[in-house]
C-alpha cells in the first residue's frame, strides 16, 4: 500500500514498540462526536497491526466487536497470530486505550485484485455524479465533527430530504465519498467508508448516536481511484437495536466491499 504521508495513514499508523508489541496513536480528529473515534477509524488502525507480520498484504475480513467508546490517545494493539497460508493469514487483535480494552476484532488477510467477479445481485443503483449531489462539508471550515472534516461526502438526493427537513420513510442512505485530500482508496480506505455514513435512522428523522456493538467488513476487491458510492440501509429495528447493511461500489461500479453491523437505537 504505497501511500503513506496522507492524513489518514498518518492517523492510522502503527509502530513496534521496544517489546516486540503495537502502539498506535489514535488521532483524536477522526471523532463522530463527543471525542469518540469513528469505528471504521479504529479499523484501519487495527487492520494495519494484523498486516505487520501478516504474509498478505490486504484485509479481506475483519469481525469487530466495540467493547467501549475509544477516545483519542496512546493505545496498545495486541496481536495474536493464527493460522497462516498461501492464500489466508488470520490473526485477532485487541486494541487498549487509556480506559482499557475497546475494540476485540478478528481479521483475515489475504492479497487482492481488480479482476471483475464473475457474478452479483448487487448491481451499483443509479445515483447522480458527485456534483449533483448534496455535499455536506462546510466551506467555511467543515463541520464540528472531525471525521466529516477528513470525508468528502456527496448525499443521493434521493435519501437526503432529512437535510432539508423532509425525511423519509425508508431507513435507506447513498452518498459518494471519497477521502478530502484526495487520497485514493485502497482496502483500508474501505475499511473507513464502512462505518462513515450516519446512522440509518437520520434518513426518517431521528438523528442521535447510535453505538456499534459489533461490525463485519467484506473486502472483495482493489478499488480504482476516485469517488466510491456506499449505500447504508436497516432491515430490522426491535427491541432498542438495529441492523445496518452497507455496500461499497467503486468509480467503475464494481462491488468492492460489504459490511454489515448491529447498532443500539439511538435514545
Amino acid at each position: 500500500m504505497p501511500q503513506t504521508d496522507t492524513a489518514f495513514d498518518r492517523a492510522t499508523a502503527v509502530s513496534r514498540t521496544e517489546g516486540g508489541g503495537v502502539r498506535a496513536e489514535l488521532d483524536p480528529g477522526w471523532d463522530v462526536g463527543n471525542g469518540v473515534l469513528n469505528g471504521g477509524y479504529l479499523l484501519g488502525v487495527v487492520a494495519r497491526a494484523a498486516l505487520l507480520d501478516s504474509p498478505h498484504p490486504h484485509p479481506v475480513a475483519l469481525s469487530a466487536s466495540y467493547l467501549r467508546a475509544t477516545p483519542g490517545g496512546p493505545a496498545d494493539l495486541t496481536v495474536t497470530a493464527g493460522p497462516a497460508g498461501r492464500t489466508l493469514a488470520h490473526a485477532s487483535v485487541l486494541l487498549t486505550g487509556a480506559a482499557g480494552p475497546s475494540l476485540a476484532v478478528q481479521v483475515t488477510t489475504a492479497t487482492l485484485g481488480r479482476d471483475p467477479g464473475d457474478y452479483t445481485v448487487n448491481p451499483a443503483p443509479e445515483v447522480p455524479a458527485p456534483d449533483e449531489c448534496v455535499a455536506t462539508r462546510s466551506s467555511e471550515g467543515g463541520p464540528s465533527v472531525g471525521l466529516a472534516r477528513h470525508l468528502d461526502t456527496r448525499l443521493d438526493p434521493a435519501t437526503a430530504g432529512w437535510v432539508v427537513g423532509r425525511p423519509s420513510d425508508r431507513r435507506v442512505l447513498r452518498a459518494w465519498i471519497r477521502l478530502a485530500d484526495g487520497r485514493d482508496p485502497d482496502p483500508l480506505a474501505l475499511l473507513l467508508f464502512a462505518d462513515a455514513l450516519p446512522p440509518t435512522a437520520f434518513a426518517v428523522g431521528r438523528p442521535g448516536w447510535a453505538p456499534t456493538v459489533q461490525l463485519q467488513v467484506l473486502v472483495r476487491a482493489l478499488p480504482a481511484p476516485g469517488w466510491c458510492l456506499v449505500e447504508s440501509r436497516s432491515t430490522e429495528v426491535t427491541g432498542g437495536w438495529s441492523d445496518e447493511e452497507c455496500r461499497i461500489w467503486d468509480a467503475t461500479g464494481r462491488l468492492v466491499a460489504q459490511a454489515r453491523q448491529l447498532a443500539r437505537v439511538a435514545r
